[in-house]
């Protein structure tokens, strides 16, 4: 077979293989069915939610502060004179109880005084009888002279007699004032305390108005605590949101020896006038008896305190994430898929979020995530979180 007739059969094979592929394809084209348009179906957005609980709650408000005694004083001799004896508790960190000495001045000299100032009221007082007689009789013999008149004062010697009367008076107050100054030779306690600080020693002339000792009481304590306007509504502050004497209850907790320790306190007082800086309340809560067990609640002790306020009987709490703006919370019907949306009433924040105190009820869903488009009924999807709890 020559090559011409090679070439001339190939192209015959090709153009059969050509019209053999478009006669196919023309009867499959021919039988398929033509492609209907449809419109894609939209996906419901999706939400996240939590099921809230409501039941009566307690509002608890925390605050931070350092305690202080009620009373702070410094230890001061009204007299002059030697000291001659110091208690062994009247040292830095030293407990005493109310009536204790804590330290005696030498009372020689103001004995000495004493005994004289009751010699001249001795002989005051025989001066003074004196007058009484020589007035009763410088009158009775007046009388036996002149019986239809009474006696001149001049006569019955009024004046010496009370020249000797305001005398006895002056020596009976030099005696108290002996005496007195005699007691402060030793100086005592005036309640249950603890030393802070001391600098006086046997041996050492004190005079009056010198400090020899600071002194705190540890009968109570208190600690000052910062506290928005907002706050107070939730909790009875003595004459500032109650006219009864009896504040909120407290609890005071601080980490002291390594340990967590706990005291029971009361709300007392608020300040006499708001802090003009920050325009917060100085609300203070006292601690009874802080020395009673060990380890004590001392004085500049960093603590925090929770006061337990008013219950609401129907509140709830939700993620701060869950309120809108406008005081709004969008709320899920299971049933239907739907979102709606739900105004509330905001008591106030606390450590676990938002305290809704009306607007939801029990086992209601709260939508948690945000949302770009949302409209009041939309159908959604859902999903709870951690449980359907919070």
């Amino acid at each position: 077979m020559s090559h011409k007739q090679k070439i001339f059969i190939q192209a015959i094979l090709a153009i059969l293989i050509i019209v053999i592929g478009v006669t196919g394809f023309s009867k499959l084209k021919a039988g398929k069915k033509a492609i209907e348009k449809q419109n894609p179906e939209v996906p419901l957005p999706m939400v996240r939610t939590v099921t809230v609980n409501t039941g009566p709650m307690q509002m608890i408000l925390n605050g931070q502060g350092s305690v202080k005694p009620v009373q702070e004083i410094q230890l001061v001799p009204q007299i002059n004179g030697k000291v001659v004896k110091v208690a062994f508790s009247l040292v830095n960190g030293g407990m005493f109880r109310k009536g204790d000495i804590l330290l005696s001045i030498e009372p020689e000299d103001y004995e000495i005084l004493v005994t004289l100032a009751k010699a001249r009221v001795k002989q005051a007082e025989s001066l003074f009888k004196l007058a009484l007689e020589e007035s009763a009789a410088a009158g009775e013999e007046w009388r036996q002279h002149n019986s239809n008149e009474d006696p001149p004062p001049l006569v019955i010697k009024e004046p010496q007699l009370a020249a000797a009367q305001a005398m006895l008076e002056a020596e009976r107050s030099n005696l108290k004032e002996a005496r007195l100054n005699l007691e402060r030779t030793q100086l005592t306690a005036p309640f249950n305390g603890r030393v802070v600080s001391e600098n006086v020693d046997i041996g050492q002339y004190v005079s009056p108005g010198q400090s020899l000792a600071t002194l705190q009481s540890t009968d109570a304590a208190e600690i000052v605590i910062p506290l928005e306007d907002a706050d107070l509504f939730w909790f009875d502050v003595p004459n500032f949101t109650t006219n009864s004497p009896n504040g909120a209850a407290a609890e005071v907790k601080a980490v002291v020896a390594g340990k967590e320790v706990r005291w029971q306190g009361r709300v007392v007082r608020s300040e006499g006038r708001i802090n003009e800086l920050t325009r917060m309340h100085n609300v203070v809560v006292q601690v009874e008896k802080p020395y009673a067990s060990l380890p004590p609640l001392a004085a500049g002790q960093f603590v925090e305190i929770e006061i337990y306020g008013r219950t609401i009987d129907y509140a709830t709490v939700i993620p701060r994430t869950a309120l809108r703006e406008g005081q709004i919370v969008w709320v899920v019907n299971p049933e239907e898929s739907r979102l709606y949306f739900r105004k509330v009433d905001v008591a106030r924040p606390n450590h676990d979020g938002l305290v809704i105190e009306d607007g939801l009820s029990n086992n209601e869903m709260v939508v948690i995530s945000p949302l770009k488009a949302v409209s009041d009924g939309m159908k959604v999807r859902f999903v709870e979180s951690n449980g359907g709890k919070l």
